[in-house]
This record gives C-alpha cells, structure tokens and sequence, in this order.
C-alpha cells in the first residue's frame, strides 16, 4: 500500500486532513478550529509523505517531524500523524487503540472542556452560578474547568486587577495588584462552595503570571484542593517550556501545577518531567506531533510519577476520536482528556460512529472500530465545503 495524496480542507473553522492510497483506503483526521489558515502548512507536506507505505508510522513521521515546531506549526504534522494512524487501524481491520499496545481501561474520563454556559460577569457570584449550571450538565462531568486570572476576561472587568498593561490582547503579563489576587481567590472559593467534593476544579490560569504572584495564589488556594492550577507561567502560543519557572512555583506549593498544550515533542517536555518542574502534563495531540507521541511523553512521565490530563477542546469530532483510543491506552498516571465538541452543530450530522449520548456519568465507552472509529459522511460534509475544495471526498 502507498500513499497517493495529502489533501486539506476547511470544513466550518477546522482544517481537514485525508490522505489516500492505491488501495482506496482513506485517512481522515482534524485541526483545531483556531488554525483555520493551517491549510498550505499542512499541504507543504505532501511531498514528503506520497509514495510511503502509510501503515509505517514511524518511518513516514521521521521524515515530517523536525520541519514542525511549537503551537500552532506542530498541528499539521501532528494531523497527518493521527491520519496515519486512522489508516492503519483501518488497513489492519483494528481500532487504533489496539495499534498502541492494547487497552489499560474500557472507558475514559473527560472533563468538560467545549462545554461551556457562558458567564454573565466574572464576580464570585457568577463563577458560582456558572459551576451551579455546570454541575447540571447532562454529561455528569466528575471534573470541570474554568478559565480565571490572565486565561479570562476577568484582567479588563475588575479594575486595577494587574500593574501590567491592559491593551486588549491575549498577551497580558504583569504583576497582580492585592484587589487582583484576593478576587481571583474570591472567584475561586464560590466556584468550590457550589461543587464542594463531589466535583473537582481545575483553574485554567494564563499565561501571564509572574512567580511570586503564582506561588501567592497556590498557597493561598491549598485548603481548597483544586485539581490544578494550569499555564500560568506559559501556554497557549508560546513557543517555549520554562522548566525552572515552574519548577520554582511548583515547589513552592501542595496546590498540583500543570502545563503542557502548546509543546511540540517528546523532547521538550523532558526538563518538565525530569526536573519535576510541574504534577501534572497536558500535551494536546493536535500539537504534541500525534498520539503516539503522546503516548511516549504519558509513559515518561508516568516513570517520574507525573500525571496526564491531555488537552483538545478545540479538536472537534475527529480529535475527540483520536483522544478516545489514546487515553484508552494511557498508564494509571492518566486523570482525563479535555473533551472537544462539534462546532457548529452540523458536525454531528456529519460524523458517523460517535454513541448517544457521547458522555455518560462523565467517561466515554471507548469503541471497538477499525481506525479511529468514526467516519466523515461525504454527502453529507460535501454541502460545507468552501470553494475549490470540491474534489476532497473525490
């Protein structure tokens, strides 16, 4: 078998991948809906892969992997790295899941990720009533989290929140003012007065902290168990790891500290994994380089007792497929994935091989299909194509 072509689409806000073969077996896998412009990275690869054999991971990702880098140019090899693997489960008759050495647990958790209620304000009183909301979903979400600090609207709603400067972008930085700090852990303390032990928070948080706020807050939030205090050093778009900053937070408090989407390969989450710089990793399989890469980090940090909690939320239907049959095959170090949702709402109809309900008492059953197990209806998905990418199915 080999490869005849790589092809992308956007379908909605998410590039499409599809790799074809002479044996008329496809592989199909999904880009964050926030890459949208992804399309001629994603495409600046097909020479490199055409004429492989696509059932040889390895050899075809050897030859993409290091013309990749951090969020958001890791996405397009990690995409056709999880199409690769699509295609094999395919070829070979076996779910995924089966490819990466078998299952450790029949169904996965997940928090809620796209599932979202939307906030009137960010007082304490409408984080309450938000996880009051949340709690109710009909997913049964065992854990859920939300954005507070530099990872919210909260810097341009509270006056005097930060010393830094407040010019509307995602880049804020700078130090916390006493109003600052003490509203955040104020948000904090409402949110755990509604879900006390029955549901645990995690706190989305930046980046955008500077240390000594970030230990503040940790300490400050012990009594209260959060699940972890995430990207508050980095994160989201920035294209390095910082080890010795979060080691320093890290050690600094009992409150767990977790980073980890935006990173692009094994090798850079060694120094946070072998400096147990933070508890907890979250690579995204969309920007780690794939799953199995992910499943390479899980198990190292898994031999350094540091826990995985994937992210994905803006992976759509196909990455959540993906996270499925990798968090299936995860260690016990494995806490839940960040569950990603269909958006706009044709993607349900779409996308065949999904259960109803997808989430039940806050896990998915993990499915037993060859590939990732769900596939793209071509009728149905041909409508939404945008011009001159008419041929995709063809």
């Amino acid at each position: 078998m080999k490869i005849t072509d790589l092809k992308c689409a956007v379908l909605g806000q998410n590039p499409i991948i599809r790799i074809t073969t002479d044996a008329g077996i496809s592989g199909f896998a999904e880009v964050e809906a926030s890459k949208s412009y992804l399309k001629p990275h994603v495409l600046f690869y097909q020479r490199f892969i055409i004429g492989e054999d696509p059932t040889n991971v390895e050899r075809v990702m050897l030859k993409i992997r290091r013309l990749g880098s951090f969020k958001p140019w890791g996405s397009a090899v990690s995409a056709i790295e999880m199409a690769l693997w699509d295609l094999a489960g395919k070829a070979a008759g076996l779910p995924v899941y089966r490819l990466l050495g078998g299952k450790v647990r029949d169904r996965v958790r997940v928090y809620n990720g796209g599932v979202r209620s939307g906030m009137t304000d960010y007082s304490p009183a409408a984080y309450a009533d938000d996880m009051a909301r949340m709690k109710a979903a009909t997913e049964g979400f065992t854990i859920i989290k939300q954005g507070v600090g530099f990872h919210s609207p909260m810097p341009g709603h509270v006056p005097d929140f930060f010393y830094g400067q407040q010019d509307g972008s995602l880049a804020r930085r700078g130090p916390l003012t006493e109003r600052g700090l003490k509203h955040v852990i104020a948000c904090v303390e409402a949110m755990k007065n509604v879900l006390g032990d029955e549901i645990g928070l995690a706190l989305d948080c930046g980046p955008g902290w500077m240390v000594p706020d970030a230990i503040r807050l940790a300490k400050a939030l012990e009594p209260l168990n959060v699940m972890w205090l995430e990207d508050l050093i980095t994160g989201d778009y920035v294209p390095y790891v910082s080890a010795d900053l979060y080691r320093e937070v890290t050690h600094g408090t009992s409150t767990p500290i977790h980073t980890g989407e935006q990173i692009y390969l094994r090798q850079n989450f060694q120094d946070l994994i072998e400096k147990h710089a933070v508890n907890i990793i979250g690579p995204d399989p969309c920007d780690i380089g794939g799953i199995a890469e992910l499943k390479w980090v899980a198990e190292y940090a898994d031999l350094h007792s540091i826990l995985i909690a994937p992210h994905g939320v803006g992976n759509g239907l196909l990455g959540l497929a993906a996270l499925v049959q990798v968090a299936a095959t995860l260690p016990h170090n494995y806490i839940a994935f960040e569950y990603p949702v269909g958006n706009p709402e044709w993607w349900y109809d779409i996308v065949e091989g999904l259960p109803d309900p997808i989430v039940k008492d806050g896990f998915i059953e993990v499915w037993d299909r060859p590939g990732m197990g769900v596939e793209l209806n071509a009728r149905a998905a041909r409508k939404y194509l945008p011009a001159g990418d008419e041929d995709f199915f063809d």
